[in-house]
């Protein structure tokens, strides 16, 4: 079954360093935008920061593999060359990482590379990878 596109929309409370951030950090290729809104190519997905004021709100953790995963967060599953080179990309730019680029579930079902990063407004994003991609909703 072929992929559709998802749309995602996530609140930023600082628009011009979250348009910095998305744009010549992470290199998403911008689409339409207004005062309060920016559209990204999220890897053929749409993904729209909107400005929303800071609030306060707690973070909250899962352990996973013995780390702790932040909740919510979101991102893409690439292709296995295509995560390497993207984390390659984001430790050139000095992203600080709340879980380095590692291989979680090593030698079980469902290994996968994974990494974690927040945006500047505390957004948590998760990019991974399997070599197997069968392995993606493996039990």
């Amino acid at each position: 079954m072929p992929l559709s596109p998802f749309h995602l929309a996530i609140p930023v409370h600082n628009l011009s360093e979250c348009r910095n951030f998305y744009t010549n950090i992470l290199n998403f290729e911008e689409g339409r935008s207004s005062d309060h809104w920016v559209d990204y190519n999220f890897f053929g997905h749409q993904l729209v920061i909107h400005y929303k004021p800071k609030s306060e709100e707690d973070t909250h953790t899962n352990l996973v593999d013995g780390k702790d995963v932040h909740v919510p967060h979101f991102g893409v599953v690439l292709p296995w060359e295509d995560f390497q080179s993207f984390a390659s990309l984001l430790k050139s730019k000095n992203i600080k990482f709340i879980i380095e680029p590692y291989i979680r579930f090593e030698g079980q079902v469902g290994e996968q590379a994974t990494m974690f990063f927040k945006d500047p407004s505390g957004n948590a994003l998760e990019f991974k990878a399997f070599k197997d991609i069968s392995q993606l909703f493996a039990k």
